[in-house]
């Protein structure tokens, strides 16, 4: 299961494994009060991707177009947070205010979109 979640926000229990998916560290958040149990700045917008969206909603749709061709050049990384999705629960991290448009929505989407395509479907009954 993979789920996300600012990283300002409390750690629960129920997270699972917690990984940072931001090329930058999180503003005034320490590494013991984040509880990141590891960072994959690797899987985060390239530098100018992430400023070219500077989270203006408008250009959504377009950020996830380039994002989505960013994450083609990181496949093994990409299997990396599918196996750590299968092993249990995965919350992605991101530091952005804007819950809805930022680049763990597209992650988790990519992710489980894939994980769905390869579960195997049951015959109707």
């Amino acid at each position: 299961m993979v789920r996300i979640k600012r990283v300002y926000e409390l750690p629960s229990r129920t997270d699972g494994e917690r990984v940072l998916v931001d090329r930058l560290w999180p503003r005034g958040l320490s590494k013991r009060a984040a509880t990141v149990d590891a960072w994959m700045k690797e899987v985060a917008p390239s530098h100018t991707l992430r400023k070219w969206f500077h989270h203006h909603p408008e250009r959504w749709t377009e950020f996830q177009r380039r994002y989505r061709a960013e994450l083609r050049r990181h496949r093994d990384e990409l299997t990396v947070l599918r196996r750590k999705a299968q092993r249990g629960t995965m919350t992605l991290l991101f530091g952005s205010r804007d819950v809805e448009h930022n680049n763990a929505v597209v992650l988790k989407s990519l992710l489980e979109r894939r994980a769905s395509s390869r579960t195997p479907r049951r015959p109707a009954a």
